[in-house]
């Protein structure tokens, strides 16, 4: 059996880093797409904000399909669908095929979400440990290596198709090979008796859920705050080189790898509440060191704290809703996951309105503030009937499932 759970691991961190690289290849190269299509600056709000919306209604269906489909099948379905959405904005030819691809990516991007974290919550009740940052540290790298690939794209001057249609056809195989390997662990891991009571059955109870997708919510207004607009503050406030104002992002990629490839060591020695309000504390540092930095390379500084504090908040907060909810994790999690495109779709739009109407220094107070509420919520990552830290790991469960073999 552990030899399952290992193969399982490793196929379902593999889906994580090919999606991390595909939504860097899609995200990284907005503006060639708009270039392509002629979206105007007017319209080209509108198609962006179309993918988070339909990911959320993408998400809010995984949660009823996975009544009737188990989450692995459901994602070896999704994947493909995903990257060849994403080969189908390369290659579109006017903005009706623009529509069309980019419905289908966020429509699909929203179960697969919901998916791979429903198979990682159900793999770490199954090791009994935390293993959920190694999976999100996997979607960091690969949003490093999509990142660099697009840079090498837009370097050379390559036709969008031509960027991804290498990427889609090394990615398709592979994802659909590896999926073989997936354990779908919720519907048989054993779960505890004890179990707290008000996780008990098969519903979830909203009440319950709302502290972490409150939490889920900020963390991404934090993380689209960095993405959106870490190159344009470095330039246009603290007055660096156009050059210089594209490293923020990339090292705030950095060290959000380098945080989640430690953070399941810190979860299990010091326990998932210490490391949530060690993450959102420095997490907030960050972001006062950039409302503060008197150039960019103190700017930079913040980036890195902000990078090294936000990246346990998501993989901590999706394991929390796997424990609080033992019998009913998978609608937990689809649920939870919509609160993810709710921070996507505030977080820009939010800064970009207060910079405009005050100033960028004082918005980047906002996602600040925004973050330090997570210090208040941090008692709902303690364990419930499980303690995957500190010394009261539990015992591996014997038997741990199908894997998708026999999909």
């Amino acid at each position: 059996m552990t030899d399952v759970l290992r193969r399982g691991r490793a196929s379902l961190a593999f889906s994580f880093l090919a999606q991390g690289a595909t939504f860097a290849l899609l995200v990284t190269r907005i503006p060639a797409i708009q270039d392509r299509y002629g979206v105007s600056d007017a319209l080209l709000p509108l198609f962006l904000a179309a993918v988070p919306i339909l990911a959320g209604v993408g998400s809010v269906t995984t949660e009823q399909l996975v009544k009737r489909i188990r989450p692995g099948l459901l994602l070896r379905c999704l994947q493909p669908v995903v990257l060849l959405a994403l080969l189908g904005v390369g290659s579109g030819e006017n903005l009706a095929e623009l529509g069309i691809a980019l419905g289908a990516f966020g429509l699909a991007v929203g179960g697969l979400d919901a998916s791979m974290n429903m198979l990682g919550v159900s793999l770490q009740r199954a090791y009994g440990r935390s293993i959920m940052l190694s999976f999100h540290a996997a979607f960091s790298l690969g949003g490093i290596v999509g990142a660099s690939l697009a840079w090498v794209g837009a370097h050379w001057h390559l036709a969008l198709w031509v960027s991804y249609l290498p990427v889609v056809a090394v990615l398709l195989p592979a994802t659909l090979i590896g999926s073989r390997w997936y354990v779908d662990g919720g519907a048989s891991v054993d779960v505890p008796e004890e179990a707290d009571g008000r996780a008990q059955g098969q519903s979830v109870v909203f009440k319950l859920l709302l502290p972490l997708c409150l939490v889920m919510t900020f963390a991404y207004i934090g993380d689209s705050t960095v993405s959106n607009w870490s190159a344009k503050y470095l330039k246009d406030v603290l007055g660096s080189s156009e050059q210089l104002s594209t490293v923020p992002y990339n090292v705030y990629m950095v060290t959000t790898l380098l945080g989640r490839s430690l953070g399941d060591l810190g979860v299990r020695r010091f326990g998932a509440v210490a490391v949530v309000r060690l993450g959102a504390l420095v997490a907030a540092l960050g972001f006062a060191v950039v409302a503060l930095a008197p150039g960019a390379w103190v700017g930079m500084l913040g980036f890195t704290l902000l990078g090294l504090g936000l990246c346990v908040l998501v993989p901590q907060t999706f394991a929390a809703a796997g424990r609080l909810f033992p019998h009913a994790s998978d609608a937990a999690v689809a649920r939870l996951n919509v609160f993810n495109y709710v921070g996507f779709l505030i977080g820009s739009p939010l800064v970009g309105a207060l910079g405009d109407a005050w100033s960028y220094r004082g918005a980047m107070v906002v996602p600040m503030v925004l973050v330090l509420v997570t210090v208040v919520y941090a008692r709902s990552f303690a364990p419930q009937p499980d303690r995957y830290g500190g010394g009261h790991e539990r015992p591996r469960t014997a038997d741990v499932g199908r894997g998708s073999n026999g999909l």
